[in-house]
């Protein structure tokens, strides 16, 4: 019974009309202009453009080649139009530490409240007595 249940669900599914979905006329953009370079030495360096005004390009190399520890730096940046007509235009950096990402679209941190900051310049100027922290510590070892 429970086979047969979703076997037809299996079946509305995959008979389902999406062709409202996706218009391929939106999705069917020429290459403009494209260009890729590497190098042997680890260096690259893209960029393309698309005739609905898709824009990107990035450049990286690996940075401490003969150290322990190599990292790949890359800094690139793209455009294009969202669905709802909003211009989305990001740059980025991705190193070793991470992908760090730049544009006006992305969500910026709430302001700290007035309190929190009042508090935390308190506590900064007026740090604990070494004595404090240490009995804090074993308290908290001894359990």
């Amino acid at each position: 019974m429970k086979f047969l249940i979703v076997l037809a669900v299996a079946v509305a599914c995959a008979s389902a009309d999406v062709s409202h979905i996706v218009k391929s006329d939106e999705y069917a953009a020429p290459v403009v202009k494209s260009s890729y370079d590497i190098t042997p030495e680890g260096h690259f360096q893209f960029n393309y453009e698309t005739g609905n005004g898709i824009y990107a390009q990035a450049e990286g190399a690996v940075k401490n080649v003969n150290s322990e520890y190599p990292a790949i730096e890359v800094k690139g940046a793209y455009k294009y139009t969202s669905p709802d007509g909003q211009p989305i235009d990001l740059a980025y950096v991705a190193d070793e530490n991470g992908y760090q990402p730049q544009g006006s679209h992305l969500p910026t941190p709430h302001p700290i409240p007035e309190a929190i900051a009042r508090a935390l310049a308190y506590i900064e100027a007026h740090p604990p007595s070494p004595s404090v922290v240490e009995r804090k510590v074993v308290a908290n070892l001894l359990g």
